[in-house]
């Protein structure tokens, strides 16, 4: 990127830290921020009111849905979608009077993987590549690639295609009947 050209869309309540990377064709809506450091992939879209922690990578063609914080720690592969109010936290044992910076949980979410809305990522954890998190779930151990877990805390309740169709709801893996 040329030095001063903009390459991305921020609304102008956004707030971006310099010195932090947004990829071309990146959307930044209402009353967010970005902290310095962070890493924002190209055609991302983040809703309003969300926060980007300056240690957080964010990979290509994520949408972050609105009121999502994403703090250090957390990083996000490529095509992933957080819904709504979705929580990430950090550290398994936070005090506010006690700096735990250095007890950060690395959380990671890998390729096409979906978060509900509402739903609770425990630090520490491996989200699986197009896994998927139902809405309001609580996940406080990896999921595999393709599992579709719900419920507090998250168990797996059947397997979910790369296309987003339900494969079925058993202990074996199966044929996508929409996609094969």
């Amino acid at each position: 990127m040329r030095r001063g050209v903009k390459r991305y869309w921020s609304h102008p309540t956004a707030v971006i830290d310099r010195p932090a990377r947004i990829g071309a064709g990146t959307k930044i809506w209402h009353f967010c921020h970005v902290m310095a450091g962070a890493h924002i992939g190209a055609d991302c879209v983040l809703g309003q009111n969300v926060f980007v922690g300056g240690r957080v990578i964010v990979g290509d063609r994520c949408r972050i849905q609105n009121n999502v914080s994403i703090y250090d720690g957390v990083d996000l592969a490529d095509e992933v979608f957080v819904g709504p109010s979705a929580v990430f936290t950090n550290v398994f044992t936070p005090r506010a009077a006690l700096s735990r910076k250095h007890a950060l949980a690395t959380t990671v979410v890998e390729r096409g993987a979906t978060i509900g809305a509402n739903a609770t990522i425990v630090c520490g954890t491996r989200i699986g590549e197009h896994a998927f998190v139902a809405a309001g779930a609580v996940v406080t151990r990896d999921v595999p690639a393709h599992a579709l877990v719900a419920g507090v805390p998250a168990r797996r309740t059947g397997w979910v295609c790369k296309c987003a169709a339900t494969i079925f709801r058993s202990k074996r893996r199966g044929t996508c009947p929409r996609c094969g």
